[in-house]
């Protein structure tokens, strides 16, 4: 693709009446495009007569390998990109193939694959698509570049520009951002543009350019939008985005389910509806460290600048129709991190609509109770709250902005409601030590009890703070992943600055390092579900309230439950630290006694496993026995 540069970079473009959005594999392929859904409603609310053509292609590719191996396929970075650029160079066929294989060990629906035989089907399904559209007649199209979808999109381009060579293509997403924007462009000049951040006003502003006649060549610089004739970026110049969300009207996502629709009984599903209540991540704490805001290891802000919610009525009347017009109930909510004041008030509003949803969102560890049971009211199932770490030491280096027992109590509320969490535990962030791993061990005792976490082992996103100021955390050079040498040409891959990125550094030390942490969560993970093989088991750590006693039960996978009793005051220090309370303010709620014989006492139920201290805060761990919510 490189070395395509015979045609004018700039054409003329005739009055536009029509577009197409694309996206291709791999996203999800259970739930609709909220990119393309997005752009289209905006877009048709400001061109009315605009006919925005979507094509949610990932969903026939899914349909044609058959769903577990596409989902299979999806799961992993390496795994997705592999397959297209296979196909963008097949010359590279032996060592794609070969990181293929490396990537997909321990998927077993991946072991017997035949590489090359995947690809040629793939190939197949996508020429066959590409060759269906008449792609001369539309005005302008446009990819969504997000996480897994590099290189599928670039053949996309590459094929719809060789039939048809004027048609303008850009492309936007979350994966590019900043410089790798101008890389590509100069990479890959079958791209005439860029979007950075948000699509919709800088689409609004290009498609009004088309629209009135004007040529892509005379396209004024604009906020949002790159080319090959801007000069040199500022990251905070080029955003142009919506300022307020009640301007962003309902996704429509017709083409999607008019696809759903054509697929046979065998292949029919009921799909998730992605929405969005805010944009952006309201935490932004600054590092002390770097100076650097928000979390140390994150980069999925490239594409806001700041942070934008809805409303509790605009957001509850968007589910309300948006369910009954396609007649769903499963609802993904796509923001980063709920609002932390409007959340609860959304909530409610959703549970007042008396309808049995199936609802999943990201929320920050800081979530307070009361909030959690409004999410569990309106029917939230699942969420993701933002973990990463159990150890005081490694949080403050990953600039969370939280505490262990914030963690431990959104993980104990989340069970006491019945609320699955897909949480992580991050491993091997450069800088860790052993007291990171000492207090990670000691708090998995504690989170035993509940829902485990899942291991995802530290990865470099570019822009990301770390990969902006790499010296604090040990690293001495930052580059791209060497996987890119086996996607790419050397042409391509050292001259994109690619989303993931690699560095020298610990890694050795830290590999090592994070092992006993590794078998800890393993064992914490088979303890678990050992002990949740009946749904109507319970919790691991239990209490019942008998008004002056509290019996408190720990369920055993290897003998009978361990029983405890506490009556009088006993009863009511344990309660109290039901949420995390400080060892002044336990020692004020109860004068009556000395601090040693409360010190005395918390000690006690912090040796039999029923509390957990960390930094003079106390939390007791066992949840109620009759769920709440």
């Amino acid at each position: 693709m490189a070395d395509q540069t015979s045609r004018s970079q700039y054409r003329e473009t005739p009055f536009l009446n029509q577009m197409a959005l694309i996206s291709a594999p791999w996203p999800i392929f259970s739930r609709p495009s909220i990119q393309l859904g997005a752009l289209k409603a905006y877009l048709k609310s400001e061109f009315p007569d605009l006919k925005v053509l979507c094509h949610h292609f990932y969903l026939q590719v899914a349909a044609s390998m058959g769903y577990p191996v596409y989902q299979a396929i999806s799961e992993r970075n390496w795994t997705a990109e592999c397959v297209y650029a296979a196909m963008l160079y097949p010359d590279r066929m032996d060592q794609i193939a070969g990181l293929f294989a490396k990537a997909a060990k321990g998927q077993k629906s991946l072991q017997d694959l035949d590489f090359e035989r995947l690809v040629r089907r793939v190939r197949d399904v996508s020429d066959a698509f590409i060759d269906r559209v008449d792609w001369a007649a539309m005005g302008l199209a446009g990819c969504s570049v997000c996480l897994c979808q590099l290189t599928s999109s670039l053949y996309f381009i590459r094929e719809i520009k060789k039939r048809a060579p004027d048609l303008p293509i850009i492309a936007g997403g979350s994966i590019i951002g900043g410089h790798s924007a101008r890389d590509l462009l100069d990479a890959f000049p079958e791209i005439e543009m860029i979007v950075v951040g948000e699509g919709e006003i800088p689409l609004t502003r290009l498609v009004a350019h088309l629209r009135g006649g004007g040529r892509l060549a005379d396209f004024p610089p604009t906020a949002g939008i790159v080319t090959r004739k801007d000069g040199p970026l500022s990251e905070d110049s080029c955003f142009s985005q919506l300022s307020d969300m009640a301007e962003l009207p309902a996704p429509d996502f017709s083409e999607y389910f008019a696809m759903l629709k054509r697929l046979s009984p065998e292949q029919a599903f009921f799909p998730t509806l992605p929405l969005e209540i805010s944009r952006g991540c309201w935490w932004r704490g600054r590092d002390p460290r770097t100076g650097e805001r928000g979390c140390a290891f994150c980069n999925l802000n490239l594409q806001w600048n700041g942070y934008r919610s809805k409303a509790a009525e605009q957001a509850a009347d968007e589910v309300r129709r948006m369910a009954g017009r396609y007649q769903l109930l499963s609802i993904a909510f796509m923001d980063n991190a709920l609002p932390p004041r409007r959340g609860r008030a959304i909530f409610r509003s959703l549970a007042d609509l008396n309808k049995d949803f199936h609802l999943f969102s990201e929320i920050r560890a800081s979530t307070d109770e009361k909030t959690l049971e409004a999410f569990s009211r309106a029917g939230t199932a699942e969420t993701q709250v933002g973990i990463e770490a159990l150890s005081a030491n490694l949080l403050k280096k990953l600039n969370k902005g939280t505490s262990v027992l914030e963690n431990l109590e959104i993980m104990k509320n989340l069970e006491a409601l019945g609320i699955k969490h897909k949480s992580n535990l991050i491993i091997q962030f450069p800088g860790s030590d052993e007291t990171d791993v000492e207090e990670t061990l000691r708090a998995i005792q504690a989170a035993r009890l509940f829902y485990p976490l899942r291991i995802v082992q530290f990865w470099l996103g570019i822009q990301s703070p770390v990969w902006k100021n790499p010296k604090p955390y040990g690293i001495r050079a930052v580059f791209n992943h060497p996987n890119y040498k086996i996607l790419f040409p050397d042409a391509i891959s050292c001259r994109v600055r690619f989303m993931i990125q690699d560095y020298r550094g610990d890694k050795q030390y830290q590999k090592k390092l994070w092992q006993p942490v590794k078998r800890a969560v393993k064992e914490w993970r088979r303890a678990y579900f050992g002990l949740h093989t009946d749904p109507n088991a319970g919790p691991i750590l239990s209490f019942q309230d008998g008004g002056d006693f509290l019996i408190i039960r720990k369920r055993r996978s290897d003998s009978n439950p361990e029983n405890h009793r506490l009556t009088g005051t006993s009863r009511k220090i344990y309660l109290f630290c039901g949420h995390r309370r400080r060892i002044d303010a336990i020692l004020q709620q109860f004068p009556q006694f000395s601090a040693q014989e409360v010190r005395s006492f918390l000690k006690l139920m912090v040796d039999k496993g029923l509390m957990f201290a960390d930094n003079k805060e106390y939390l007791s761990l066992a949840v109620p026995s009759r769920r709440r919510g």
